[in-house]
């Protein structure tokens, strides 16, 4: 066994990608606008998971919580991490929409079904689509 293709050096570099996530938003030429996403690190992904999750009490047992997730808002703030184009951030855009922020931006922005294009596109980015082979995974 050869751990060189671990290496920091040896390992391919995840590049931003650039999906369609809606028909409605067309550049100049009426051709659909493509989005850029880039993957989150371990470390953003852990502060998104942590800022959606709260400590829930266990009925019947005094002093015990257990964490609860809400996946919709892991889902949300993990979209609005990956988009690089357009700008969820910027103050023209969300005051073109009325709302303030970028969770609400996209929440207004987009209908349930772009958001979901978009949220699967997120999803993959961030390496939540590959599946081990069941055979490399029992050994």
């Amino acid at each position: 066994m050869n751990l060189n293709a671990f290496m920091a050096q040896n390992a391919l570099p995840i590049e931003n990608r650039k999906v369609k996530v809606s028909d409605r938003f067309l550049d100049e030429s009426g051709q659909p606008i493509e989005w850029e996403l880039r993957p989150l690190t371990n470390e953003e992904d852990r502060a998104i998971r942590q800022a959606c999750t709260k400590r829930v009490p266990v009925p019947g047992k005094r002093n015990v919580f257990l964490p609860e997730t809400n996946f919709n808002e892991y889902v949300l703030k993990s979209c609005v991490a990956s988009v690089v184009f357009p700008d969820l951030h910027d103050k023209d855009l969300q005051d073109s929409y009325g709302v303030m922020g970028a969770e609400a931006l996209l929440e207004r922005m987009l209908i349930p079904g772009e958001y979901s294009n978009l949220s699967n596109a997120v999803q993959e980015i961030n390496g939540f689509d590959l599946e081990l082979e069941v055979e490399n995974a029992k050994n």
